[in-house]
């Protein structure tokens, strides 16, 4: 299939994006919300992929185990923003969902979520991760994927990164505007990348606690196992290789799925330059805290 030219950004309402999501706009705001719906909400590339993972196993590991071989992730987790060519939009896919609940994720800041989520009082998981790691992890992701715009190299595109000239915006305005909602809405349960990375099964048994679920420790391990990055990786229903506008050769997917390999980008004045940045953007919330390494 012929890939159209990749799209440029654009400012919408104060947010940069791209048409892929802004030209299904209505379909997105207009989606309608059950009250047992699960939305997976992260900026990109913060371990979105990883929790639908495990919010799938958790739920439908045991009972849904022919889907789980024969169903991509992407299906089975539809990407409510999604609007790719003649296939079906993340609306359509998650109007779809043969299951209860519906798990569904987005990349949305929280001031585009649907209405209807809140009103729905439905339960959110938010994923958050380390700037750092975020933009070197986001800076692959533009190099792979003809669906979003040309990154040029990782100097330019950290640059962007840091003003929020990339699609979904400013990465500083995503994680603290969740985070206040967060002090507000109770169903809101944020998941830190680092702390999933570090302590597997305490944050799942945070988890599961904010879900209402009491696994078995078979099925807690089964999840554990199967939401493994060098697992999920092998996994063709989870390491996106069927995607055709993803090109795993110029980088995987799942690519690392470790803390700290920012080091290996960052030059010195490069990370004086995104502390210094970092320290006037992220003084609102003194309690929102991110490690950038474990």
């Amino acid at each position: 299939m012929d890939l159209p030219p990749r799209p440029a950004l654009f400012n919408f309402h104060g947010v940069s994006m791209i048409e892929y999501v802004t030209d299904n706009w209505d379909n997105i705001q207009n989606f309608k919300v059950r009250p047992d719906d699960i939305l997976i909400a992260s900026y990109p590339k913060a371990g979105t992929t990883w929790v639908s993972y495990i919010l799938d196993l958790l739920y439908f590991g045991q009972t849904c185990s022919e889907r789980q071989a024969s169903v991509p992730l992407y299906n089975r987790v539809p990407f409510l923003d999604g609007m790719r060519f003649s296939l079906p939009t993340g609306k359509d896919l998650a109007d779809q969902l043969p299951t209860t609940p519906r798990l569904i994720k987005t990349h949305l800041p929280v001031q585009f979520i649907p209405k209807s989520f809140w009103e729905q009082n439905s339960r959110i998981v938010y994923v958050a991760r380390n700037a750092k790691d975020t933009a070197v992890s986001y800076f692959h992701f533009h190099r792979m994927n003809s669906l979003l715009p040309e990154p040029e190299d990782w100097s330019n595109f950290l640059q962007n990164f840091m003003k929020g000239n990339v699609t979904y915006g400013s990465w500083y305005d995503h994680v603290n505007g969740w985070w206040e909602k967060k002090q507000t809405y109770s169903k809101l349960h944020c998941i830190f990348y680092e702390d999933l990375t570090e302590d597997f099964e305490s944050e799942l048994d945070r988890l599961c606690s904010f879900l209402g679920l009491s696994p078995s420790a078979e099925e807690k391990e089964r999840v554990r196992t199967g939401a493994m990055f060098d697992n999920m990786k092998q996994n063709k229903m989870t390491n996106y290789s069927t995607r055709s506008h993803m090109n795993q050769k110029v980088s995987p997917f799942l690519r690392k799925g470790k803390v700290g390999d920012w080091k290996n980008h960052f030059t010195v004045a490069q990370n004086e330059e995104f502390d210094e940045d970092y320290r006037h953007k992220m003084t609102q919330n003194p309690t929102l805290k991110f490690r950038t390494e474990v």
